[in-house]
């Protein structure tokens, strides 16, 4: 495996809730270029967020959809918490809730580009291809020590599970549809970075 890109010691700032667009699609192109972060007790982990899907307000693909649940209670907290569910019995996703207080909305956060803890990523995923360790929502949750323990916790606050500002210059920001999804297919509510390896989904839509 190559040596980590960055410095361990990167600089991240915190995001605080304020600087968060209270708006789940302009939240879902602002988070791409952006700092996750877990400070976990074997080290720290971060990753650069490359790629996300907004669920806004009344879409049917949405969880929120329905209403309010016991399982989905966190994507109606304040922008700037975490939502994390299990999917097809096999991986958690972590989104972040994207709308205001009782307002069911979320961005979920499809993959990553690994810049610090690399070796912590890959013993988590088994494999040490830097460019699959967080590509996709469920290596990315288990590159990055995420599970049902992070639902509802507050990203803008200073717990172990956070989301920061980086200096490092965002590509081209392309959109195109979501994926895996049966319901209102087409709308370009998929964003990622243009050309980054470490983006999912088809190549036909990542230029």
């Amino acid at each position: 495996m190559s040596p980590e890109p960055r410095a361990p010691d990167i600089r991240i700032d915190r995001l605080r809730r304020s600087d968060l667009p209270a708006d789940t699609v302009a939240l879902a192109r602002f988070l791409i270029g952006k700092a996750l972060v877990h400070d976990l007790p074997e080290g720290r982990v971060v990753g650069r967020i490359v790629e996300t899907e907004s669920y806004p307000v009344g879409d049917a693909a949405g969880h929120a959809f329905r209403g309010e649940t016991p399982r989905n209670r966190s994507l109606f907290l304040p922008h700037g918490y975490a939502y994390v569910y299990f999917s097809y019995g096999c991986w958690y996703c972590f989104n972040v809730a994207s709308e205001g207080p009782g307002i069911g909305g979320g961005v979920l956060v499809r993959a990553l580009e690994p810049l610090v803890g690399i070796d912590l990523m890959a013993a988590r995923r088994g494999t040490n291809r830097l460019r699959d360790l967080a590509r996709g929502p469920g290596r990315l949750s288990a590159a990055m020590g995420i599970d049902q323990r992070q639902d509802g916790v507050d990203l803008c606050g200073d717990g172990p599970l956070w989301i920061g500002a980086i200096a490092h210059p965002v590509g081209r920001i392309g959109a195109s549809p979501r994926i895996g999804i049966s319901r209102e297919v087409d709308r370009l509510l998929r964003f990622y970075e243009a050309g980054s390896p470490f983006v999912s989904g088809p190549k036909r839509w990542n230029g």
